[in-house]
């Protein structure tokens, strides 16, 4: 027998690239006991100019002659299996001939001209191009045994237009099922509940829905995508014919870097947390970074902590989050209410999108999951003061043997033995900082017992103590240089990784470029600013709540004391560990930099992806024509404006952007277009404490923070640590994206300057000149005429 025709069950994994989309799934479900006829793939190299080989014809008889013995008056359907068919990006569907019902050999040879003749049609032409992929197709040909059947349907395992899985959702008809494919029958539909596949629909199918859901499921699973099957049945046995992926819930194409996650279906993604610490547009270097760290924290796999990309922007899956509690018996409310802290309330007028996880996903995938990652997180904090305190002699130890390498062998050899274990190592720092999160978080709701929240924001606000707090170095530092305290060459050291712009590995970060510094100290001594005057001042409030707690609740004070402390603890830890961590994921950028030289690529570097940069150090350049187009790509998404904080559904920026009256604060595709609210007064969250009226000042950027006059109201789509020596010169702060634990809430509430965070819509619904009152003790800012 030749190697040009396999049966279904003799196709193995490294013959699938040749058995096409088609072929390579029908085999891959034959083989693992699914109900599907039997039948063969002609490979393509059984063609030479559209003409079939001798001797692949001699196996296809073979094989024939078999099936007939086995199956009385067996007749065969003939259809494509193009090596670019069926697969997440395009399905070409019906786009290649499909002949049906034949049975004798010269029918059957005929029927796979036919085929072969398909592939330089018009129609597939144009699919074609449409899909960005070349013409000319490697046909592979399925011949498969044909099923009598009585009963014909498709089962899509979500819901094709949506991508909502609340359920399955299928039609079908009675006879073959090319009456449904060209309408010349009315189909009859029918839903499959998760998670257990309750059914909706006509009596008489009821009996197969049960088999029908199971099959759905594994597919489903083994798969990792949605998908389109045809099934059938026959004498009272359900058949599966064929299985494809839904092409219209995939994110898009990575070799473009045309990326969208929001697209794979009905899901709720924030950036109030995510959103503050990369509030940039990523490029594919960057983003493939992040999804290689979050990989290894993920809960399952289908659900990354943290890092979905919507066009270049940086968001967290949050119903998959919390449908992962509400399975452990937690109602929605609860899961949101615990949750809120870290990620924000929803607006109300979200309807929360349940992901259907069942209890063998919770008790075989995520517990397991969690567990570890809770056990990698407790290692860390084992050692975490001692790593912290080493991490710079180790991070300016793996920087120099960068700089040193010469040669491409030397990268790739450096990577695998020092920067990435090194980072998988420190990656559990920055687990260990987000838990620490939850102590200020637990304190706060016991001190809301005897204080007001605007009471409570203030007392949890000295959290510095008797040492810096990391996040509030870098405007410190600036303050303690002017002072000569500190050299250039110290705050370089200690703050010079922390910026604006950190996560973003193409930007560069303040200690690589020396006139930084003078930049910053000029800003200060223009703007008179006087940060110890603000700590100063920040004290005594703090102080004034602290005596005003002592003396209602006397016996309360050692309680609060030792409270207070932890808080304290917990936040500079949480916080330096922030700060290392960070410092070692810009190693990537002297990586990267160190690639670009050695490959003479330069800064085009940041349009590969770590596994291509890797494979370009290997001698592998295939990527490298992705650049221009990846370039183009990632300039789009930099002019369009920022995003809603939460998106529900599946999510168009361009023709989002394209509305007048869009919102910031949320977009619910599974609802009409709503405008912005014209209500006199904007809601957040309390992040400082404090009541001020002033002039608003937009920034977009922190770079337009010479634009920021002393005394104005900052008010920006988000902040991170690297907008912080703005601070000082602002009334107020007010921000579209954040929690009361995000940055902008923390550094706020150190330096005493009242903060309103999270309001979703601030930057669309308010103006430079505007004069506002900003309460950020209740989290409102009211509007005066």
């Amino acid at each position: 027998m030749s190697n040009m025709v396999k049966k279904f069950q003799d196709i193995t994994p490294e013959l699938e690239i040749y058995a096409g989309g088609k072929g390579c799934m029908l085999s891959q479900m034959y083989q693992t006991g699914l109900p599907v006829p039997p039948g063969f793939v002609i490979f393509p190299s059984a063609f030479c100019e559209g003409n079939l080989d001798k001797d692949a014809w001699k196996d296809i008889k073979i094989y024939i002659d078999e099936l007939k013995r086995g199956y009385k008056g067996a007749k065969f359907a003939v259809r494509s299996s193009a090596l670019s068919e069926d697969s997440a990006a395009a399905s070409f569907a019906g786009e290649f001939e499909t002949v049906l019902n034949v049975q004798e050999e010269k029918e059957i040879l005929e029927a796979i001209d036919t085929v072969i003749e398909s592939g330089k049609s018009e129609r597939v032409k144009v699919y074609s191009e449409y899909q960005g992929m070349e013409h000319a197709h490697q046909l592979a040909i399925v011949v498969q045994l044909m099923i009598p059947s009585q009963i014909s349907g498709v089962l899509f395992t979500v819901d094709p237009i949506t991508g909502s899985r609340r359920s399955m959702s299928g039609n079908y008809v009675h006879g073959l099922g090319e009456q449904l494919v060209s309408g010349e029958a009315n189909a009859l539909s029918f839903k499959l509940i998760r998670p257990k596949g309750k059914y909706e629909g006509p009596d008489e199918f009821k009996k197969y829905s049960k088999k029908l859901f199971q099959y759905g499921m594994k597919l489903e699973r083994s798969s990792m995508i949605p998908q389109d099957i045809e099934w059938a049945v026959s004498d009272g046995r359900l058949y599966l014919l064929q299985a494809r992926p839904i092409t219209t819930l995939t994110p898009g194409n990575l070799d473009k870097y045309d990326i969208n996650d929001s697209l794979t279906g009905d899901d709720l993604w924030v950036n109030t947390n995510v959103g503050e610490a990369i509030p940039d547009v990523i490029t594919p270097y960057t983003w493939s970074i992040i999804r290689n760290l979050d990989e290894k924290m993920t809960f399952s796999k289908d659900y990354y902590v943290w890092s979905g990309n919507i066009c270049g922007r940086i968001y967290s899956n949050y119903n998959r989050r919390i449908s992962a509690y509400t399975l452990l018996g937690l109602p929605v409310k609860s899961a949101l209410k615990i949750s809120g802290t870290f990620f924000g309330n929803l607006p109300k007028e979200i309807e929360f999108p349940i992901y259907p996880y069942t209890k063998t996903d919770l008790f075989k995938e995520i517990l397991p999951k969690v567990l570890k990652f809770s056990k990698n997180v407790r290692k860390a904090s084992k050692t975490a003061f001692k790593d912290i305190e080493n991490n710079p002699v180790q991070c300016l130890r793996i920087q120099n043997l960068i700089h040193k390498c010469s040669s491409k062998e030397e990268l790739i050899s450096l990577w695998e033995t020092e920067l990435k274990p090194y980072s998988d190592k420190i990656l559990w720092l920055h687990g260990l900082g987000g838990s620490k999160g939850i102590v200020t978080m637990n304190v706060k709701k016991k001190l809301l017992k005897f204080v007001t929240e605007e009471d409570a924001n203030t007392l949890l606000s000295n959290l510095r103590g008797t040492s810096e707090l990391a996040s509030l170095g870098p405007v410190t530092g600036i303050s303690k240089i002017m002072k000569g305290e500190m050299s250039k060459e110290e705050y370089f050291s200690k703050y010079g990784h922390r910026g604006p712009h950190e996560f973003e590995l193409s930007i560069p970060h303040p200690a690589e470029d020396p006139s930084w510094i003078d930049r910053q100290i000029e800003e200060f001594i223009k703007s008179e600013t006087d940060v110890d005057g603000l700590l100063k001042r920040q004290h005594l409030q703090y102080e004034d709540a602290l005596l005003s707690f002592k003396e209602r609740y006397p016996k309360k004070t050692g309680w609060l004391k030792r409270q207070l402390a932890k808080v304290s603890e917990a936040a500079r830890t949480r916080e330096s560990a922030r700060s290392e961590w960070t410092r070692v994921y810009r190693l990537n950028r002297t990586f990267a930099l160190k690639v670009g030289e050695i490959t003479e690529i330069g800064d085009d570097v940041f349009y590969l992806y770590i596994d291509e940069v890797l494979s370009l150090l290997a001698g592998d350049a295939t990527s490298l024509p992705y650049i221009p187009i990846r370039k183009e790509n990632h300039e789009k998404y930099k002019k369009l404006p920022s995003f809603p904080t939460v998106i529900r559904g599946r999510f168009d920026p361009f023709t989002w952007s394209k509305e007048s009256n869009r919102r910031l604060d949320y977009y619910d595709a599974s609802k009409p277009i709503t405008v912005s609210s014209n209500t006199e007064s904007l809601t957040g969250f309390a992040g400082a404490a404090g009541r001020v009226e002033g002039t608003v000042r937009i920034l977009n950027v922190p770079e337009e923070g010479h634009t920021l006059l002393p005394g104005e109201i900052l008010v920006a789509t988000t902040t991170n640590v690297g907008w912080t020596p703005l601070f000082p010169k602002a009334a107020a702060i007010i921000t579209d994206v954040g929690a009361p634990l995000s940055h902008a809430a923390i550094v706020a509430r150190e330096l005493g300057i009242p903060a309103v965070v999270g309001c979703g819509n601030a930057t669309a619904r308010l103006k430079t000149g505007d004069r506002v009152v900003v309460d950020g003790g209740q989290g409102t800012v009211h509007l005066l005429p």
